[in-house]
């Protein structure tokens, strides 16, 4: 009975060890290309909230991945966006951020909410452009003479939810412009809903809204109450998109909101889909080749994606692209200019 249970303990630690070193050698064959990041098979998507537009592209993404990456499946996580995203890809508890391009550029340079603790991440695919919203009511907009930004001063507005992406654009809106919001306005840190109900109770004079044009937020609360957009007047404009931040200029057709009739000049941040700097090289390459085949799969759960993602739009990417995606992107003949491209 002895030499049985030996022979058998024997045989069983043999065939162990074979099963160990089977499951090895995808982490080995994985290293030698310099990676010490293995060919993940579940991928971890960090979006938003579940109200918002992240969310429902993450899992439109987690659909692409699960069907048209070989060997890879995803799950989607609900956060409170941007920052915290950025912040989640550092701590090694996601794989994949969508975040506005502002966010992942403060965080690259170690500025604004990611002072003194820079993280870097890569580009897979630009998305769409937020769109800078300054929403008040037309009443207030007229009582208070609300015609360029800098009429926002002294009075109560907010800036987005606390450690949101809307909040950090904000912030680096006042700071282009050379005002403080924690001095030159009377602050609130609202989330959209919020900043919905403060607008029609009174206890709020405006707000931003950080997002997709044509929202539909913004719409709903067009269609119970009488909204107005604050403009960005034009030296504000220029002093927003020559200074930090990578924002371009944009108007905001009339008619695009009930009741708004005439256009809205502002400014404009892409949104964009970053990988640790890690992240595995040919894992990037399939990724964001299945993207760009499989785009109707985004534009279903967001229809003006339709618009935006293409190939191209990587121009705009707003930290460098993952060396997996510049294969991809080269290999379908865009041009990328050299500081996308850069390492």
């Amino acid at each position: 009975m002895r030499t049985s249970r030996h022979t058998t303990a024997l045989a069983a630690a043999a065939t162990l060890g074979l099963v160990l070193a089977g499951c090895s050698q995808p982490a080995e064959s994985g290293a030698a290309d310099g990676q010490e990041q293995q060919r993940a098979s579940a991928l971890t998507i960090v979006t938003g909230g579940t109200a918002g537009v992240y969310y429902p592209i993450g899992g439109a993404l987690r659909s692409i991945i699960g069907d048209h990456v070989e060997g890879s499946t995803a799950s989607v996580e609900a956060t409170g966006a941007s920052v915290e995203n950025i912040r989640l890809i550092n701590s090694g508890s996601a794989d994949l951020a969508i975040t506005q391009g502002d966010a992942a550029d403060q965080a690259k340079n170690g500025m604004a909410e990611f002072e003194g603790s820079p993280v870097e991440t890569k580009t897979i695919a630009v998305l769409y452009p937020n769109v800078y919203h300054t929403v008040t009511l037309a009443s207030i907009k007229n009582n208070l003479g609300l015609n360029c930004f800098a009429d926002l001063k002294g009075h109560r507005y907010s800036v987005g939810d606390v450690g949101s992406g809307n909040e950090a654009t904000t912030n680096q809106v006042f700071s282009s412009l050379g005002m403080n919001p924690a001095s030159d306005i009377q602050r609130r840190q609202l989330g959209y809903a919020e900043t919905t109900n403060a607008l029609t109770s009174g206890g709020l004079d405006a707000g931003s809204w950080v997002v997709g044009q044509g929202h539909g937020g913004i719409s709903e609360l067009a269609a119970t109450a009488d909204i107005a957009l604050v403009p960005m007047c034009d030296e504000e404009i220029t002093k927003i998109t020559d200074g930090y931040g990578g924002y371009t200029e944009h108007t905001i057709p009339g008619g695009t909101y009930p009741g708004v009739a005439d256009d809205t000049k502002t400014i404009a941040v892409w949104n964009a889909l970053v990988v640790p700097k890690d992240f595995n090289e040919q894992q990037a390459y399939d990724l964001t080749k299945a993207i760009f085949e499989n785009v109707d799969t985004v534009v279903g759960v967001y229809a003006p994606a339709a618009e935006y993602l293409k190939p191209e739009t990587a121009v705009n990417a707003p930290v460098p692209l993952h060396p997996g995606a510049v294969r991809y992107y080269e290999e379908v003949g865009v041009d990328l200019p050299a500081e996308v491209k850069a390492s």
